[in-house]
């Protein structure tokens, strides 16, 4: 990056010497010329983060890391071009990637990563391998060493910092990895006030991803992160929901209904569909919701 100085700034240099005592020239001259050295060296080697995304083209990600969270999920970490390099994917928004299935025919869905900006040099994303999952399969016979191909930032939905007072979010299996960006997100931001109420649906807590990391949010933000669990099947000792969300669960655990609230979702269709139902029934305008 080359520096040079404008007419503008000439202009005021010289007004600014002609007023200046001789005795005081020289080391006023010295100061400024320290000055403009100083910064053109901070802008010609202060590295910006280079956003890797292209929202057309499919663009390669080295796998790095595996790691198993259950028996039919996994956390994949993927190194970005350089150590300096950032995802730039807006907070709300997702990516598609492209595999192959069992058969070698092409197939893409999208995926939230769980990782943000701030996570530079990498992305992480936390996938759920279904047996007869065309995606899942690409997935499941990923290696160290393997690359997978992204494009984006995709998705409808935009976050910026405090455009709602209350988050209700509703989700269930690996439709926590939305919720949990966004999440992240806020809490990550100091000057972020927005509370957040996620009710969170599994079969077992065996199958509850990202349990360590949302434990640590309720223990770390007492007063703007709650998660109440929901489970199929729970342990002998339980103190959460048991069955499937209900509507009086999303009463009693969610923001009530107001103009300055939002709840979203994102689950299995027919979870979806049922949460619709009891959020209608219960006073949330269609504008209060969102399905991811």
């Amino acid at each position: 990056m080359s520096f040079r100085l404008t007419k503008f700034d000439f202009s005021h240099f010289r007004y600014f010497t002609e007023k200046l005592q001789p005795e005081l020239l020289g080391g006023a001259v010295a100061i400024i010329a320290v000055g403009l050295t100083a910064t053109y060296f901070y802008r010609r080697f202060t590295k910006v983060p280079k956003k890797c995304l292209d929202p057309n083209n499919f663009k390669e990600f080295e796998l790095i890391k595996k790691t198993q969270l259950n028996h039919n999920s996994a956390r994949f970490k993927f190194a970005l071009p350089t150590a300096n390099s950032v995802l730039g994917l807006p907070v709300g928004k997702n990516i598609i990637a492209r595999g192959r299935d069992s058969l070698g025919e092409e197939v893409m869905r999208s995926y939230t990563p769980i990782t943000l900006d701030s996570d530079v040099g990498y992305f992480e994303l936390v996938v759920k391998m279904y047996p007869n999952g065309k995606m899942s399969h690409h997935f499941r016979q990923m290696k160290i060493g393997d690359k997978l191909e992204v494009k984006g930032p995709k998705g409808r939905f935009s976050y910026k910092s405090g455009q709602v007072r209350a988050f209700g979010m509703i989700a269930g299996g690996s439709g926590i990895t939305p919720m949990f960006q966004i999440t992240r997100a806020i809490l990550e931001n100091p000057k972020d006030k927005t509370k957040i109420f996620l009710l969170y649906a599994n079969v077992t807590v065996d199958d509850i991803l990202l349990k360590e990391e949302l434990d640590n949010f309720v223990n770390k933000y007492p007063n703007q992160f709650k998660v109440y669990h929901v489970l199929n099947k729970p342990p002998n000792e339980w103190n959460d929901g048991v069955g499937y969300i209900t509507k009086d669960m999303i009463q009693t655990h969610c923001p009530a209904p107001a103009k300055d609230i939002q709840i979203l979702m994102c689950g299995p269709p027919p979870m979806n569909n049922a949460m619709t139902a009891h959020l209608n029934a219960l006073g949330y305008l269609p504008k209060m919701q969102f399905e991811f």
